[in-house]
C-alpha cells in the first residue's frame, strides 16, 4: 500500500489560493474516485473538490478556514496496489540522508588524509587523491537522521560510534546527545591535545597577526570564552583542516570569523570544535535577537488589541466571499468614476399587470415578480442606449477599448448569508417573461444554497441590485467591474403623486419605483444615462409594451 499525495488544483480560472471552507472527509475514512472530499471557496463560488483516488484518508494537511495556495498538499491517501512509493517530504529526507552520509564518509577520508600527512597536505588536493592511500573506509552506514547528523558534528561525535535507539538501530538526536555528554565526561581532567596533527590547507600572501581584524582594531585574545564568542574575528587569511573548512560552509559560518588563539607557522589556526562553538554562539545570539523581537511585536500586538477591544463585541476574518466582495468594490470603485443617476417612475399599470398574470403563472408553477419586467424594460433601454450595455477592455493600458456587447447578460444581485452573489440570466432580450421568472428564481435559490457555479456568475453585462427588496428608496450601487453601468431598484410603493387633471392639479396616490442608476463616467455621459433611464421607465409605466420585446 502506497501513499499518496493530493494537492490543491486550479478550481478556478487561475486562481492563485482558495479557503478550504469544510472537509467532507475524515481520517480513516475510505474514499472512492471522485468523491468529494472537501469544499474549496474561490471567488465566491464554492466547489467540491473530488478525490483522484480509491484509498484511504491517511492525513489532512490543511485547516478548515485555511486560505490554501494552488499546488500545497492538503491530503494524503493510503492506495493499495501502488507500492510503497516515498512522497516528496520521504524522498527529500532519503536524499538529504544519502548527502549526508555521503559527506560524513568524506569527512571521515579526510580526517584520515590529515593525520596521516602530518602537515604535508597542499591546498587544492582533492579528498579522493588521499583516499587512495591513507584514508579508511567505514565498517557499515549508520542510519541517522539528518539532523542527528548535524548534530554530532557540531557536538563533534563520531556518529559511527554512536549506538542507535531508534527503529532498526536508528541514531537519534537523543543518542548523539547523550554519547555526547559521556565524551564530555571522560574528558574532564584530562590534558587538552590538538585535534588535528596539522593544517593540510595553506593560505598564501602577506602574513598577518593572526589575531588582527581586518580593520586594524586591537587584538582579540584567544581565551575559551572568546571562542564562544559571536563577535566575529574578522581575519584576512586563516589555517584549518579541509573538513573543518567544509563545516564552517555547512554552518553558513566565515572562517575568518572563528576566534581562536591557536597558530600554525605565525597564522591563525581554526579548530571543528571552535567552528561549532561559533556557529552554536551565532545562533544563540540570532535567537536571543529574534525572541526580543517578538517579544516587543507581542507587546505592541497586545498594545494595539488593548487600544481596540474596548466596545468590540466580535472579530470577524475577513476573508473568503466578504474579502472578495471588498477586492472587487475597491477595485471598481477606485478605477471607474461613478456617477449616479436618480429617478422615480409610476407603476400602477405595471402592479395591475403582474397582479393580472401571477395566478396564471402560479399554475404554471412560477412565482412571477417584478424583475422580468424590469430586466425586459433594461433590455429595450440598452438596445436604444447601447453604450450602456459595455465593458471597458484596459489589458493593453495604451490602447484601451470600450467593447459594445451585443447580448444581453443581465447579472442579478442577491444578498446571500455568505454576502453578495450576482449570478448572471444568459440572453434575456431571447426569453419570455414566465423564462425569465423560472431561471431568476432558481439562480437566486441556489446562490442563497451557495450551490450557483462559477460559471453562472460570469459573463454579464449589465446588473441589477434590488435593495428595495429590504428597504429603502435610492442608493448609489457600486459598478460590476469592467460592466460601465448598474441599476439599482428601490422599493414599489405608493407615494404622493402630483396629477394635471382638467380641474388642476391634483395629489394622489400612485405606485411609484425610485430607480438608481449609476455609470462608468469614463465611457458614459450623463446625458446617455438620463435617456437610458427615461426609456426604461417608459416601458415600466406602460408594461403591455414589454410583450412586444
Amino acid at each position: 500500500m502506497g501513499v499518496k499525495e493530493f494537492k490543491l488544483p486550479d478550481v478556478g480560472e487561475g486562481v492563485a489560493e482558495g479557503e478550504l471552507v469544510s472537509w467532507l472527509v475524515e481520517v480513516g475514512d475510505t474514499v472512492t474516485e471522485d468523491q468529494a472530499v472537501a469544499e474549496v471557496e474561490t471567488d465566491k463560488a464554492l466547489v467540491e473538490v473530488p478525490s483522484p483516488y480509491n484509498g484511504t484518508v491517511k492525513e489532512l494537511l490543511a485547516e478548515e478556514g485555511e486560505m490554501v495556495p494552488v499546488g500545497n498538499v492538503i491530503i494524503t491517501f493510503e492506495v493499495e496496489g501502488e507500492g510503497d512509493e516515498p512522497t516528496d517530504e520521504e524522498r527529500t529526507s532519503a536524499e538529504m540522508e544519502a548527502q549526508e552520509s555521503e559527506a560524513d564518509e568524506r569527512e571521515t577520508g579526510d580526517e584520515a588524509i590529515g593525520a596521516a600527512g602530518d602537515g604535508e597536505a597542499v591546498a587544492g588536493e582533492s579528498p579522493e587523491k588521499g583516499a587512495d592511500g591513507e584514508a579508511e573506509t567505514p565498517k557499515g552506514r549508520v542510519f541517522a537522521a539528518p539532523s542527528a547528523r548535524r548534530l554530532a558534528r557540531e557536538l563533534d561525535v563520531d556518529i559511527n560510534a554512536v549506538e542507535g535507539s531508534g527503529p532498526g538501530g536508528r541514531v537519534t538526536d537523543a543518542d548523539v546527545q547523550t554519547a555526547a555528554n559521556g565524551q564530555m565526561e571522560s574528558e574532564v581532567g584530562e590534558p587538552e591535545s590538538e585535534s588535528d596533527s596539522g593544517p593540510r590547507e595553506v593560505s598564501t600572501g602577506e602574513k598577518q597577526s593572526a589575531v588582527s581584524r581586518r580593520d586594524g582594531q586591537s587584538a582579540v585574545n584567544g581565551s575559551a570564552g572568546a571562542a564562544a564568542s559571536a563577535e566575529a574575528a574578522g581575519r584576512d587569511r586563516t589555517l584549518a583542516a579541509p573538513a573543518t573548512r567544509r563545516m564552517a560552509e555547512e554552518e553558513g559560518v566565515d572562517i575568518d570569523d572563528v576566534p581562536t588563539d591557536e597558530t600554525r607557522d605565525g597564522e591563525a589556526f581554526v579548530t571543528a570544535e571552535a567552528v561549532t562553538q561559533y556557529a552554536q554562539a551565532q545562533r544563540e545570539a540570532r535567537e536571543a535577537e529574534m525572541q526580543a523581537e517578538s517579544a516587543e511585536t507581542e507587546a505592541e500586538a497586545t498594545s494595539a488589541t488593548n487600544a481596540t477591544a474596548e466596545g468590540v463585541a466580535e472579530r470577524i476574518p475577513y476573508r473568503g466571499v466578504r474579502r472578495t466582495i471588498g477586492q472587487q468594490m475597491e477595485q471598481s470603485a477606485y478605477t471607474a468614476p461613478h456617477v449616479t443617476h436618480h429617478d422615480t417612475t409610476t407603476v400602477d399599470e405595471l402592479v395591475d399587470v403582474r397582479a393580472e398574470y401571477k395566478q396564471l403563472a402560479a399554475e404554471r408553477d412560477v412565482k412571477l415578480t417584478y424583475m422580468p419586467f424590469v430586466m425586459k424594460a433594461i433590455v429595450a433601454g440598452l438596445r436604444e442606449h447601447p453604450i450602456l450595455n459595455s465593458t471597458l477592455d484596459e489589458s493593453d493600458p495604451e490602447n484601451a477599448e470600450i467593447l459594445v456587447r451585443n447580448e444581453y447578460n443581465i447579472g442579478i444581485a442577491v444578498a446571500t448569508d455568505a454576502g453578495l452573489m450576482v449570478p448572471v440570466v444568459k440572453n434575456v432580450d431571447k426569453k419570455s417573461i414566465l423564462q425569465l421568472s423560472r431561471e431568476v428564481n432558481d439562480l437566486a435559490s441556489r446562490a442563497r444554497e451557495r450551490k450557483v457555479t462559477r460559471e453562472e456568475m460570469q459573463g454579464g453585462t449589465f446588473t441589477i441590485t434590488n435593495f428595495g427588496a429590504i428597504g429603502g428608496e435610492y442608493a448609489t450601487p457600486i459598478i460590476n467591474y469592467p460592466e460601465t453601468a448598474i441599476l439599482g431598484l428601490g422599493g414599489i410603493e405608493k407615494r404622493p403623486v402630483v396629477e394635471e387633471t382638467e380641474e388642476g392639479d391634483e395629489v394622489v396616490a400612485a405606485n411609484t419605483l425610485p430607480l438608481s442608476l449609476s455609470i462608468d463616467h469614463r465611457v458614459v455621459d450623463g446625458a446617455d444615462a438620463a435617456a437610458f433611464t427615461n426609456t426604461v421607465m417608459e416601458y415600466l409605466r406602460n408594461p403591455k409594451l414589454l410583450l412586444l420585446e
